[in-house]
């Protein structure tokens, strides 16, 4: 009954929100804790349980929730995305008088809600619906602070997300005046039979377009850096690691699949913005000096790998996209865990500032250094598997052009991380951070986690491949 991944964090959020006074506050972290380690749990061992459709109302409004492998591995990924974010929180938070935590984990909750409806629904209508809760707590994540940056940030991304939801609502209106309905297999039916009927071409086209405004792909990425640097350390954990992926790339590789396939060379246009979304974000990353920036840059070049492997439409190009979204979520995730312990410890993000704080900081550097390597696909790392992946998806495609230029790409990641670590970790140990000591155990064990994740999916990547990655293949 996957309808349980919605309900039960809804009433939680109701549950810490009664007026318990003090208590409520307290209440905040663990509930949000234990929401995400039970998310998990509920994946990995017991994935056949939430087989069965579900229904939530009825009559003309019906929400119908499903959950195949694709939606698990989405569903784990929030989970441990989620918990990373809140140690980061608990930490930063810890003041028991503040107001700040309890903000947070609220909103933190409200966001795993709507990424957990998004990863579950059947029909396009719903898809919006979770799309939009989840983008809302998102504005107030990225303002968290309420500073002047952070307060840019949001507006941008308010603004463009209003542009995609004016896009994907025009298309779900032309949707019910040429199919009747927003569920999935009647859209599919119609995208099928349709040829080249132009309203549905076009509400196809204004729906992907929405989507990619929300997963930040080029040319509408200039909010990106914007909204992950400005955003407080926790929120950035959030946003990199799953947030912009659930909304618009999750969301793609579902509807390009089984959804919108049949449509008019919708291939071409994946392709074509995924190898631009690749190389502009890394080119972009390697001028960067705000070591966020830079992450965030990062983490546009990654996405578009995920799109180019949809380019290939094949199953084999879906589930390549699909396993690199799962581990873009724990090396990013890292990645920005990695930065928010140094920005705590140093109180700068200014890479050229820093320098030598592997001798200070070693856990966090060598951690760091994993997912980097995992990010740039150097085998035996759970980034490697994912990357061949597309490059094998996209050769027997017969894209054997685009094929070679993701190959290439991956160079160019492996050199603005090696900038990155040599800048902030290696070299000679400034004066002036002499005195800096390790991060707080909240900020280093999720480190070391995800990064014991990227080893262990590296090297159990048959496993994996036979026991989900097939199966995504097949849907």
């Amino acid at each position: 009954m996957p309808l349980v991944f919605v309900l039960v964090p809804l009433i939680a959020l109701l549950a810490i929100n009664l007026p318990l006074g003090s208590l409520g506050k307290k209440l905040g972290f663990p509930t949000a804790a234990l929401l995400a380690l039970l998310q998990i749990g509920a994946v990995l061992f017991a994935p056949g349980a939430w087989a069965n459709p579900s229904d939530f109302l009825g009559g003309s409004v019906r929400f119908a929730f499903s959950a195949d492998r694709l939606s698990l591995l989405l569903l784990l990924s929030i989970g441990i995305a989620v918990l990373g974010a809140l140690c980061v929180a608990r930490y930063l938070f810890r003041d028991s008088k503040s107001e700040e935590g309890p903000r947070f984990f609220n909103l933190t909750i409200l966001a795993m809600i709507g990424m957990n409806g998004v990863s579950l629904v059947s029909d396009l209508f719903s898809l919006y619906v979770f799309l939009e809760i989840t983008a809302v707590s998102s504005y107030v994540l990225i303002a968290f602070e309420r500073q002047k940056e952070g307060l840019e940030g949001a507006f941008k991304y308010l603004i463009l997300s209003a542009v995609a939801t004016v896009m994907m609502l025009s298309s779900i209106g032309l949707f019910v005046l040429a199919v009747g309905d927003t569920s999935f297999a009647s859209v599919a039916k119609a995208v099928a039979e349709g040829g080249g009927d132009w309203v549905v071409l076009l509400a196809v086209g204004l729906f992907v377009g929405g989507l990619f405004i929300k997963g930040g792909l080029v040319p509408f990425h200039a909010w990106v850096p914007d909204a992950y640097s400005s955003a407080p350390a926790p929120v950035s954990v959030l946003l990199a690691g799953i947030v912009t992926k659930t909304t618009g790339v999750y969301t793609l590789i579902r509807l390009s699949g089984s959804v919108f396939a049949n449509a008019f060379h919708l291939n071409l246009v994946f392709l074509a913005v995924g190898i631009l979304t690749i190389f502009v974000g890394a080119l972009a990353a390697m001028w960067q000096k705000d070591m966020k920036r830079m992450l965030a840059y990062s983490s546009v070049s990654q996405v578009g790998y995920i799109i180019l492997a949809l380019g290939a439409a094949s199953p084999l190009g879906a589930a390549a996209a699909a396993f690199h979204l799962f581990n873009h979520a724990i090396f990013k995730g890292q990645l920005f865990i990695n930065a928010a312990a140094v920005e705590k410890q140093t109180g700068t993000r200014d890479m050229d500032q820093m320098g030598g704080l592997s001798a200070r900081m070693p856990l966090s550097s060598w951690t760091s250094v994993v997912a980097f390597l995992s990010a740039a696909g150097i085998p035996p790392l759970a980034g490697f598997w994912s990357k061949l992946l597309i490059v094998v998806a996209l050769w027997k495609a017969g894209q054997s052009g685009f094929a070679v230029a993701a190959i290439l790409a991956s160079i160019l990641t492996l050199a603005y991380f090696l900038m990155l670590q040599r800048k902030v970790f290696f070299g000679k140990l400034s004066e002036r951070f002499a005195s800096v000591k390790e991060a707080s155990l909240w900020l280093v064990l999720p480190a070391l986690i995800l990064a014991l994740v990227s080893i262990g999916v590296g090297l159990f990547f048959p496993l994996l491949w036979d026991t989900i990655l097939v199966q995504v293949a097949g849907i």
